[in-house]
């Protein structure tokens, strides 16, 4: 203890100081020390955001070896520390630390504010505390460790709606929970290298999801097929087999992206071609004649056949202004999307009839009847058109979030797997529309309560603007340089101390801050039982090639549902 009242940490000249540092001392005899009553560094500068202090070393031993798990890692990169200002604690997170040259056993820290609380009087305890900071201290204020009892009473629920994830670091029992309505409310991304336990982590949080709310709405755009093993009990699993997606849903914008093989000056000769048929096509049907005006992207139901009809009709014109090519390349594409049997799900002749609200209530689960979500399944969706289905689906969470804007409002969450696929940056856009809708949910959608969850392992990959517009960011462990450069910059100030820590979190463990939390905590995940889990486990190459048998068998069954392509 030297060491700390040579700095003056430690030092009580009066009976306040007493009082106030630390309430119920024990005799000087007793050599019992109290870890989480004694300081263990002191204030030297002060800024907005954060400051730095000095650390007291022989003091951060004595603490290590203390029962209390958050006592023990006090003053360490990531931890909690407690100032006194005025009658009330200001807790703050640990970001750097470096050795003071100036004094032996020093340690210089900077740390960042997190918010405020009371003091109790009897145990010097904080309790109702809050994010963000009123009063700052001064230089020379004494540094206390936060303890899990304090940590208990930040983390406390304030009574809003919440779910339970996992447990708070570095303590045993203080559980994590989550606001769904400030988590869903303002987007929420799940970020995190290949093998941390990212997919599971995203099937524990929509299952506490549907627990906490069974008549929710949820729907969950599944590259992989990983999903549907997770939620047979409490979802809808969606495929090619039974999604059954009617073409005439695509707008303008999507017909051409299926529909037309051309680019440069020949694309925008085909549009007008293909827009003035696709009006006269869907004006043909009596829903339209009901409606009277109608415009090229109504989702009004229409006869491929009469589409490749009026294309037809129009080639035949002897004013028409341009060749023949045109008008076949566009009837080649439909003829030929209409007989390969991978688009059977979108481009059956069974799917003309007018089953858009069927569709709507079938996969935005209206009502849900105790399986709030919809797994679509998009891994056997032929890879040229994967990008329109999830655009068409996006825009149609959109769409009837706008359009119920006079109903009572029925707030459906999107889920997006693999979203830098979807939404992404400059560098890798190719101008498709699912990018441009899911920008734009990323930026209105809290508006008109679409909620938007992003999971993906290449954070840098995104669009810049949409990860700004989460409110909460779920951040396992990123191997990647620009990964975590771009996570940092995404998440608030305060978040630093944590941040750092992103390359060294363990499997399951993550960093959350934002609208979500109370304030920014490293989580580690509960377990979730074997049937909840997605099939996203790796396999182990080592054990699966010392076994042998049956591989002609395999070979002629796998080669089977590659000619069937699935079926």
């Amino acid at each position: 203890m030297e060491s700390i009242k040579s700095r003056g940490f430690g030092q009580r000249e009066n009976p306040a100081d007493q009082d106030i540092s630390d309430p119920d001392a024990e005799p000087a005899a007793d050599q019992q020390i109290d870890n989480a009553r004694e300081p263990i560094g002191i204030v030297l500068e002060i800024a907005g955001s954060g400051s730095a202090i000095a650390l007291d070393l022989q003091r951060l031993h004595e603490c290590t070896d203390d029962f209390d798990p958050s006592v023990a890692l006090a003053g360490q990169v990531g931890s909690q520390v407690k100032i006194r200002v005025g009658k009330g604690w200001l807790l703050a997170s640990v970001r750097t630390q470096r050795q003071d040259a100036k004094t032996p056993g020093g340690i210089m820290a900077q740390i960042d504010f997190l918010g405020e609380g009371d003091e109790e009087r009897l145990t010097g305890r904080i309790h109702s505390f809050r994010r963000g900071v009123t009063h700052y201290p001064i230089p020379g204020a004494l540094v206390y460790p936060a303890t899990s009892h304090d940590l208990r009473q930040i983390y406390a629920s304030d009574g809003r709606s919440s779910i339970q994830v996992g447990t708070v670091f570095p303590t045993r029992d203080i559980r994590a929970g989550m606001y769904i309505d400030a988590m869903l409310g303002k987007h929420f991304a799940l970020l995190g290298s290949t093998g941390t336990g990212k997919s599971t982590s995203a099937a524990l949080i929509l299952h506490r999801i549907c627990e906490s709310s069974p008549e929710g709405h949820i729907v969950m755009i599944d590259p992989h097929g990983e999903y549907s093993a997770a939620f047979k009990q409490t979802g809808m699993i969606f495929d090619v087999s039974n999604l059954q997606m009617p073409y005439w849903l695509m707008n303008f914008e999507e017909h051409c992206e299926v529909f037309l093989t051309s680019s440069g000056n020949d694309r925008q000769e085909d549009m007008d071609i293909l827009s003035k048929c696709l009006l006269a096509a869907r004006s043909k049907n009596r829903l339209a004649e009901s409606l009277g005006k109608i415009t090229v992207d109504s989702p009004i139901p229409y006869l491929l056949s009469d589409l490749t009809n009026l294309i037809q009709t129009e080639m035949g014109k002897l004013d028409k202004s341009t060749s023949s090519a045109p008008y076949m390349r566009i009837k080649t594409k439909i003829d030929e999307l209409k007989a390969d049997p991978r688009f059977q799900f979108m481009f059956s002749g069974m799917l003309v009839g007018d089953t858009m609200a069927e569709f709507i209530s079938k996969i935005f689960r209206l009502p849900s009847r105790g399986k709030p979500i919809s797994i679509i399944d998009v891994s056997g969706v032929p890879s040229d058109i994967t990008a329109t289905v999830v655009a068409v689906l996006s825009r149609m969470v959109f769409d009837f979030a706008i359009w119920a804007r006079d109903e009572k409002t029925r707030p459906v969450l999107l889920v997006c797997e693999e979203a830098h696929r979807y939404v992404p940056n400059e560098k890798n856009a190719d101008g498709s529309s699912v990018g441009r809708i899911l920008g734009r949910i990323a930026k209105e959608g809290r508006k008109y309560g679409v909620s938007l969850g992003l999971i993906t392992q290449r954070p840098s990959d995104l669009a810049e603007g949409v990860l700004s517009q989460c409110g909460t960011i779920i951040s396992m462990r990123l191997n990647n340089d620009r990964d975590q450069a771009f996570v940092k910059a995404a998440m608030p100030e305060g978040a630093r101390g944590f941040l750092d820590s992103i390359p060294a979190l363990r499997n399951r463990e993550c960093i959350i801050c934002g609208e979500g939390v109370s304030i920014p905590i490293r989580v580690a995940f509960d377990e979730l039982e074997e049937v909840k889990r997605p099939a996203s486990a790796d396999p182990s190459i080592s054990e699966l090639w010392r076994n042998s048998g049956g591989e002609e068998e395999m070979v002629q069954r796998t080669v089977q549902r590659w000619r069937a392509q699935g079926r």
